[in-house]
């Protein structure tokens, strides 16, 4: 008896599991294949290894459903399946380190917060950020503009240093440094600003100057006016002819141009 029981809680798991196995198939989702959606991108090449091989657009062609929404996924799988010499540089993937920086159909901008024109008549373009030395294709040399930082002495200058505890400031004054401490030095702004294309050497650029007056306009530091003596020269901050090209350009949505003027208003009211 025992042994018909047994044999009968067997036959109705195995029919119990046939039916559910059946019915899990009839209302599993089906994958459908996307149609292929070719796209050309049409990227700016030069090696410094061959230095007699004039620069040039080299073209590209992937299918848009086979990669992600941004052009920074579109460039890795250039070089990762297609053309592992392509060169760029990318760290984040998220528009905070800013090492994405490039001109992308005439727009600087990050490769990682611009989406790919799912238009696939339209080739994209894309360039390294203009007038700066290339380092190789998409590589600009950065050196300079790194320079142009370090002489604002980006960092806190107090003379009189709480002893223990921090620098404390009140909500308002905090309220002051929005919208510049944002800043990821991608350079985006300053390489579509034409006084920094014509006089780089001794204009600091509106995301320098931006950070300039970021420190001018910190209630904890005691060095403003000596920051504020070395930006009175025709050059260093007088360039800016309020163009706002850096404020459109910027991929963050900062205004170094109202930066700019306020630093001026301050040194004309000094």
């Amino acid at each position: 008896m025992q042994s018909l029981l047994t044999a009968g809680r067997s036959v109705h798991l195995a029919l119990g599991k046939r039916a559910f196995s059946s019915s899990a198939r009839r209302w599993q989702a089906v994958p459908q294949e996307k149609p292929v959606l070719m796209k050309e991108f049409k990227i700016y090449r030069w090696n410094p290894d061959q230095p007699e091989k004039k620069p040039e657009l080299q073209s590209y062609k992937i299918d848009l459903n086979q990669t992600g929404p941004m052009i920074l996924d579109a460039l890795i799988k250039i070089k990762n399946e297609i053309d592992p010499t392509l060169t760029f540089r990318r760290s984040c993937r998220e528009g905070i380190c800013g090492s994405c920086a490039m001109n992308i159909d005439g727009q600087n901008t990050l490769a990682c917060l611009c989406r790919i024109d799912r238009e696939g008549s339209k080739n994209t373009k894309i360039y390294p950020l203009p007038h700066m030395y290339v380092v190789k294709d998409l590589v600009p040399d950065m050196t300079l503009f790194y320079k142009q930082y370090k002489s604002i002495q980006p960092w806190l200058q107090n003379d009189n240093p709480p002893e223990k505890g921090e620098h404390l400031q009140s909500p308002e004054d905090r309220r002051k440094l929005d919208g510049m401490y944002e800043c990821i030095l991608c350079a985006c702004c300053s390489t579509s600003c034409p006084s920094y294309w014509w006089s780089q050497d001794e204009y600091l650029g509106p995301a320098t100057l931006m950070q300039a007056y970021r420190w001018i306009a910190d209630s904890r530091d005691t060095q403003g006016a000596e920051r504020k003596e070395r930006l009175q020269n025709e050059l260093s901050l007088y360039r800016c002819h309020t163009i706002f090209n850096c404020t459109r350009t910027c991929p963050k949505g900062l205004n170094p141009a109202a930066a700019i003027a306020k630093i001026k208003l301050e040194l004309a009211v000094d």
